[in-house]
């Protein structure tokens, strides 16, 4: 067995050991995607998606090539490892990989105009003697507009750190 020291980068996952915690952050990927999709100049947003953004399979727009959107969505969602306020809104454009259209399209490129923004963001792990553990629920009751589905949302703190957090259809 070899000591090759302290982990530094992992599965486009950067690893920053420091004195107070561990931080954990995908800056070099959302560099990757911003050159990929052509979006380096672009202007950044103050949100992942505009409040009250509702779509539809049944949305006005153009046909877009299913197979770009697929990878776009697909780069995105490796993204939310470390960048959990996307996570909600990369779940309403991956409902839409079958049949996109511009008005999709759109959508995720503001989320990719909010990742300019905030490409240094990441997790911050640190020890701490606050044990106190604290959720927030949230519920879009019959909020898809096709299905008539839920959407839940869901996050676990333990002090200041995440432990658990999910959103679903």
């Amino acid at each position: 067995m070899t000591d090759v020291g302290l982990m530094s980068y992992y599965l486009g996952l950067e690893v920053k050991q420091i004195e107070d915690g561990i931080f954990i952050s995908q800056e070099s990927y959302t560099k990757e995607i911003l050159k990929k999709f052509n979006m380096l100049d672009c202007n950044p947003v103050n949100t992942p998606m505009e409040s009250g953004t509702k779509l539809s399979k049944f949305n006005e727009g153009e046909k877009v090539d299913p197979t770009f959107f697929k990878s776009l969505v697909g780069n995105l969602r490796y993204l939310t490892c470390t960048m959990q306020d996307i996570l909600f809104a990369i779940g309403v454009v991956s409902r839409f990989m079958e049949a996109p259209n511009s008005t999709h399209l759109k959508v995720t490129r503001r989320i990719i105009h909010y990742l300019k923004g905030t490409i240094d963001f990441g997790l911050f792990y640190f020890s701490s003697s606050d044990f106190n553990l604290v959720g927030f629920y949230y519920s879009d009751y019959a909020g898809n507009i096709d299905d008539r589905k839920s959407t839940t949302d869901f996050v676990f703190f333990l002090g200041d750190s995440v432990i658990s957090r999910s959103s679903k259809k």
